[in-house]
């Protein structure tokens, strides 16, 4: 069976993510530099509008974006992020967000998150920036 985490660091990260958890988002995969996760739109999750809630976009590219930049062993943070909505998501959307590295440089990296639904229509792209901390695994 194919194992989609690259690192024991990344399993006992997401493992230990209850928030993540609690929206029923599901990793694909996890590697250096790489990561996809998918989440379902559920009526919890809309907003006034019946369109998902950007918050909850956006924690779902967090999330990829997370998995994709812990590469070693040592705790790395999203320092600060950009997103562009693009277009609404719905209840019932399938979400896949897919997180590559851009750059690392030091203790600070780049790193490009797309979310898109099944059918390829573009929700969100977001940029974010990370930086390795000295802050041990929990």
């Amino acid at each position: 069976m194919d194992d989609v985490y690259a690192t024991e660091h990344t399993r006992r990260m997401i493992a230990q993510d209850s928030a993540s958890a609690a929206l029923g988002m599901r990793v694909a995969r996890a590697e250096p530099g790489h990561a996809v996760v998918l989440m379902t739109v559920r009526d919890a999750m809309l907003n006034g509008f019946a369109v998902a809630h950007g918050g909850l976009v956006f924690a779902l590219a967090d999330t990829a974006l997370a998995l994709a930049c812990n590469e070693t062993d040592a705790v790395t943070l999203v320092a600060g992020a950009d997103i562009a909505f693009l277009s609404p998501a719905r209840e019932g959307d399938e979400l896949e967000a897919v997180a590559e590295r851009r750059t690392l440089e030091g203790r600070s990296g780049i790193y490009d998150v797309r979310v898109s639904t099944a059918d390829g229509r573009v929700v969100a792209e977001v940029r974010g920036r990370t930086r390795v901390t000295g802050m041990p695994q929990p």
